[in-house]
């Protein structure tokens, strides 16, 4: 399956994956509780779908990820994967055709994309939730890298998107040993913004993910674009970028409208134009 053919999976009947949106936040959840969301590859399908849905969907303007039961996700299902050609070749297609489109696609993304972290994120499990721009975590979650331990390297992005977060030493320190981290230490190290208790995380992450969606939406994710090219830009460059979208968002409705509300302060209502 290419990843043209995913977009048109559908998502109401996905493998082990649940997608659905309201109130402006789409929400995927990974249903494979007995597993503790271990995932296939169609589930690896299902989500890069999910992603480019929400991104195409004008309804969205947030997106959660999470996982069912006790766990977000512990990674890859190595039983799913064992019936299959273990040449160099075909272990590197498996990554780069099906389980990196799921990175693609997050990076893809300009709505904020949310991971809220139950329980253990194992491995690729960790990976896919630092795709996320915010990581919520339930008091339960904790964190491994893992790969060490199984005398493999990160395959999911974990050696990109860690020292990003974290810095470069604390990142490697994380790599090279697999060491858990439970959630105090991970809030203390900045790898998520807020712990909750467990019973609390999902209406806490839907609290702020409708806070989020009650934002005007071009500028969030014209925010979003900035921030992220930044990464990659000098200061002239991004200060160019910036006045070029500011010139865009002032033109929108939604600007006009958020002045107006702010002037007679009342809520305001965003239509995404």
């Amino acid at each position: 399956m290419s990843p043209a053919d995913t977009d048109a999976l559908d998502l109401d009947h996905a493998p082990d994956l649940d997608y659905a949106v309201a109130g402006h936040v789409a929400t995927i959840t990974l249903n494979r509780p007995h597993r503790k969301n271990a995932f296939t590859i169609e589930m690896t399908d299902a989500w890069a779908a999910a992603l480019r849905s929400a991104q195409q969907d004008p309804e969205v303007r947030v997106v959660v990820v999470t996982g069912a039961g006790d766990a977000f996700c512990s990674g890859v299902d190595l039983d799913a994967f064992g019936e299959r050609e273990r040449t160099p070749w075909a272990e590197k297609s498996l990554l780069t055709d099906r389980i990196h489109q799921v990175a693609f696609a997050a990076e893809a993304l300009t709505k904020p994309y949310i991971a809220a972290v139950n329980g253990v994120a194992v491995g690729a499990g960790m990976d896919m939730s630092l795709m996320a721009d915010i990581r919520i975590a339930g008091a339960s979650a904790r964190f491994s890298e893992g790969y060490i331990r199984v005398g493999l390297v990160p395959g999911d992005g974990g050696c990109w998107y860690l020292p990003r977060i974290v810095g470069t030493a604390t990142a490697l320190r994380l790599l090279w040993t697999g060491d858990f981290v439970d959630s105090a230490e991970a809030l203390a190290m900045g790898l998520v913004s807020a712990v909750h208790p467990d019973d609390e995380l999902r209406d806490a992450v839907e609290t702020f993910a409708r806070r989020l969606a009650a934002q005007p939406p071009v500028a969030m994710q014209l925010i979003k674009r900035a921030v992220r090219e930044g990464e990659r830009h000098d200061l002239r460059t991004a200060l160019d970028l910036i006045s070029s979208h500011q010139a865009v968002v002032t033109a929108t409705r939604d600007s006009q409208e958020a002045m107006a509300a702010f002037r007679e302060k009342r809520p305001g209502t965003y239509t995404g134009r």
